[in-house]
């Protein structure tokens, strides 16, 4: 896998990111994900309504982001908060704390496409703020951890590395997809599966990782152009294939063996296809006139 604890050159990147998608199942499940995102894309729907279909896959992704974080709530009600039909209570359980963070990331992870292939940093800040807002302070908001601040979440993957490594990891994950942005000898699953995996990993925020490595996966979906609709539901395609597998195998790559690496870039692939899936069911009822 990439040596994420340094800067490396462009090229020595790719070659990196190349011998991951050697591994066994890795370019079969990643082009099983880029057919299903193009079956997608030539969708009939998506000729003239893909903003409705977008905007339902945002709504989608956030209750999946939320429930892979414990907070279950009706596809109905995210719609409505989502689209202001109903307001948010003025004293938020932790539950709808949850739910809020994982609407304003999913919106917002939209919004950051552009930043994506050019400076993945700003975009990961970006998400934190949206993400993160109902339950840190403002001085913490899109800043990754410093001195002695720890983290508590994603507590099956092992302890969260100390902020220098942190910051040495971010700054090679964002050299890694400055560099598949450039080139096209690695999928984009297999980008957007590393990048989820290394930011839930290491854990960069004190709080609302979850939330911010799978709405980052979500834009890069879209900026490397594996979904450039966005209609996919990547979180969807998480949770259908069940909360302990997404948690075990996100474990199996904080290992850092070519095993548990493996394993995790596998199943993200799956995850892309289910995705899919929920994408051309969004785009069906959109056809139809079936979208409450």
């Amino acid at each position: 896998m990439p040596d994420l604890t340094r800067s490396t050159p462009t090229p020595a990147v790719i070659d990196q990111l190349a011998a991951l998608t050697d591994l066994p199942d890795v370019r079969a499940r990643a082009e099983a994900a880029r057919e299903a995102c193009t079956r997608l894309r030539f969708h009939e729907a998506l000729r003239r309504r893909i903003p409705e279909a977008s905007a339902e896959s945002r709504v989608r992704g956030a209750q999946a982001s939320a429930a892979l974080d414990g907070a279950e709530f009706p596809v109905d009600l995210v719609r409505e908060l989502m689209s202001g039909a109903r307001a948010w209570p003025d004293d938020l359980d932790p539950g709808l704390r949850t739910l809020k963070g994982a609407v304003a990331a999913t919106a917002e992870s939209e919004r950051v496409v552009a930043l994506v292939r050019t400076a993945p940093l700003q975009a990961l800040a970006r998400l934190h703020v949206a993400a993160a807002a109902p339950v840190v302070t403002d001085e913490r908001l899109g800043r990754p951890r410093i001195d002695d601040e720890g983290c508590t979440e994603l507590v099956d993957l092992g302890p969260a590395p100390a902020p220098p490594v942190v910051a040495a990891r971010l700054a090679s994950l964002s050299d890694v997809v400055v560099a598949a942005a450039g080139s096209n000898r690695v999928p984009a699953a297999v980008v957007a599966a590393l990048v989820h995996a290394e930011i839930a990993s290491i854990r960069p925020f004190g709080h609302g990782n979850g939330l911010v490595a799978r709405a980052m996966e979500r834009a890069v979906v879209q900026a490397l152009g594996l979904d450039p609709t966005g209609v996919a539901v990547p979180e969807a395609g998480h949770v259908s294939g069940g909360g302990p597998a997404y948690l075990g195998s996100l474990a199996a790559y904080a290992r850092g063996d070519a095993a548990g690496v493996g394993l995790w870039l596998t199943q993200a692939g799956e995850a892309y296809v289910r995705g899919a899936a929920e994408g051309e069911r969004i785009s069906d009822a959109v056809r139809a006139g079936r979208l409450t």
